[in-house]
């Protein structure tokens, strides 16, 4: 994930980028569904070994809006694969826990004693108004669901007072009528990983929560004070009819859905945050908006694409016998300095996989203990269940995949490998019930197992 799962961020502009162009399409265009699947966008890159493994490039938005662009061959690799990969283990509930920890004030502190008085009037103020507006917000469809405005405020943002400032100025973004209807479906990174969990695949995660939460705790007090005036300025413009953002959410969605391989918004839907760079800002501003744009570049883009990618190494060189699928957001692969550049640079070989090309099958198939082969073709949208959240999580390592049934296929013997968890002892009979997350990073409850 994130990195993640989740906020859905507006984007205010475009930035510069290397990447390559390949099939694109402007961002205006709208996009239909093509009847050949040779004419879709492919986001999927092969690893040629064998067994083959897979990159796939994701977005953070809801995944019925893209489901139905993504060709078959990507779903094809996600099936055969056996041992799925994320940034974040997004059904481990330490996941959660341990961003919401990231997230907070040290002991005490609440924003009020942090922030100046006029900011933290005009958030108070804009939050009031969210909350006001929220009601109007809500689909018929999210009603049908079980899923309120009082309910969804409360988790956004009930506890806004003790986060850091950094969190706040996401928290806000994230709080538009655009991102308050698309709740109740999971994103597709989650998706994803629920639909792994299903098929008894392995998962795990390349990174931990710390890596990726620590970044946006580095920013000093005047730069995150900045950020989060501007932020409240736009939304501010955006009330008063004044502003109107060029690049939206659905925007992402219209260049993930039409082809656009070499477009720089999955750059900041990868990083999750804004870009605050724009020319009416004075001179001063300006340079500590691109000071901030160059430390998230570095910190949220470059040094965690180093890092994945060596981490993806070391999982293909730890189990050469295995078929990979690594699903990230697709801004790490696309531009300079990609995982896939890293893969290379280590002496891989990786091309990306058109729609339409056929995907080989690997040398050693593991029985299918899940669903038939055509269910991943044919999602359903889970409902929402409005029990209370569960309120104590489970803390176990976020860097190690989940233990698959028994019976599924293992990762080799031996020594216990540092990227799996150890076999659990078989328990008792399961039910499942869907566990809820008062979160910004998962849009939809997780479905949990609860001993009877």
């Amino acid at each position: 994930m994130s990195p993640w799962s989740w906020f859905l961020l507006p984007t205010l502009c475009f930035l510069p980028t290397g990447a390559d162009p390949r099939r694109g399409a402007p961002a205006s265009a709208s996009c239909e569904l093509k009847p050949q699947q040779s004419e879709l966008n492919s986001f999927l890159w092969t690893i040629k070994r064998d067994p083959p493994s897979y990159f796939f490039g994701t977005i953070h938005v809801p995944y019925t809006r893209v489901w139905d662009f993504i060709p078959d061959n990507s779903k094809e690799a996600f099936q055969q694969s056996s041992i799925v990969y994320f940034e974040l283990d997004l059904t481990d509930p330490y996941t959660i826990s341990a961003l919401t920890s990231c997230q907070m004030l040290p002991q005490g502190e609440n924003l009020q004693d942090v922030l100046p008085r006029d900011i933290y009037c005009r958030l108070k103020r804009h939050l009031e108004y969210v909350k006001l507006m929220m009601p109007s917000w809500m689909t018929p469809d999210q009603h049908g669901k079980g899923l309120y405005a009082d309910y969804l405020f409360n988790a956004i943002a009930g506890n806004w007072e003790r986060k850091r400032p950094i969190w706040v100025m996401l928290m806000v973004n994230s709080l538009t009528e655009v991102d308050i209807k698309s709740r109740g479906v999971p994103v597709l990174d989650l998706y994803l990983a629920q639909e792994a969990e299903r098929l008894r695949k392995q998962t795990g995660a390349v990174e931990k929560v710390e890596e990726q939460c620590h970044p946006l705790n580095g920013l000093n007090f005047s730069q995150v004070i900045f950020a989060l005036n501007q932020t409240l300025l736009q939304q501010e413009s955006l009330r008063a009819g004044s502003l109107q953002i060029p690049y939206t959410t659905e925007d992402l969605i219209k260049h993930y859905n039409c082809g656009d391989l070499s477009s720089v918004i999955f750059s900041h839907d990868s990083s999750q945050v804004p870009n605050f760079i724009n020319a009416t800002l004075p001179p001063q501003e300006r340079v500590t908006a691109q000071e901030i744009d160059s430390y998230f570049r570095q910190e949220l883009i470059y040094k965690r694409n180093e890092r994945m990618g060596k981490r993806v190494k070391a999982l293909l060189e730890e189990f050469p016998d295995k078929g990979f699928f690594f699903a990230f957001g697709a801004g790490h692969f696309m531009g300079n300095n990609t995982v896939l550049d890293v893969l290379r640079r280590e002496g891989y070989e990786v091309e990306h996989a058109p729609a339409g090309r056929t995907i080989n099958k690997e040398k050693s198939q593991t029985p299918s203990l899940g669903p038939t082969f055509s269910s991943i073709f044919a999602p359903e949208v889970p409902a929402v269940d409005m029990r209370a959240p569960e309120a104590a999580f489970v803390a176990h390592s976020l860097f190690l995949p989940h233990e698959s049934p028994p019976g599924s296929a293992d990762l080799g013997g031996g020594a216990e490998p540092k990227y799996r968890k150890k076999r659990r002892r078989p328990r008792p009979q399961r039910r499942h019930r869907l566990r809820q997350f008062s979160d910004l990073w998962v849009r939809l409850e997780e479905r949990a197992v609860a001993l009877e």
